[in-house]
């Protein structure tokens, strides 16, 4: 996201990223970029709460249009909760870690293509 933010911004076409990892918005340089203290992937705002997702955007394109210096960070001030606290929210959730541990296994969506894979080296058999 923010390489595209940068390639658009080098041809005059201003940019703004919306996100919810401080860290990965820092890293990647975007000319100018809003930072929303939800939890990931709620970075445009609440589900299904229309008022806090225009109050997100709203501000968002606010800071676009008054942001000075290239690589500049807002952090927005909506928070997710009363306490601003989701993180202690999200941890109360029952249940454990569901996802499935990484699988390194090459996929592709045509069997020419792993076959081209392995032709070039790029695969091993």
């Amino acid at each position: 996201m923010c390489l595209v933010a940068r390639h658009l911004e080098a041809n005059g076409i201003p940019t703004l990223c919306l996100g919810s990892a401080l860290d990965i918005l820092a890293a990647g340089r975007p000319p100018r970029a809003a930072f929303l203290d939800y939890p990931l992937g709620h970075s445009a705002g609440k589900p299904r709460d229309q008022a806090d997702q225009l109050d997100v955007l709203r501000r968002a394109l606010g800071f676009l249009e008054s942001a000075g210096e290239p690589g500049a960070i807002v952090s927005l001030p909506n928070r997710w909760n009363e306490t601003g606290d989701w993180r202690a929210e999200a941890a109360r959730t029952k249940g454990g870690d569901t996802r499935q541990p990484r699988d390194e296994t090459p996929r592709f969506q045509h069997a020419d293509d792993r076959e081209k894979a392995l032709q070039s080296g790029a695969l091993k058999a």
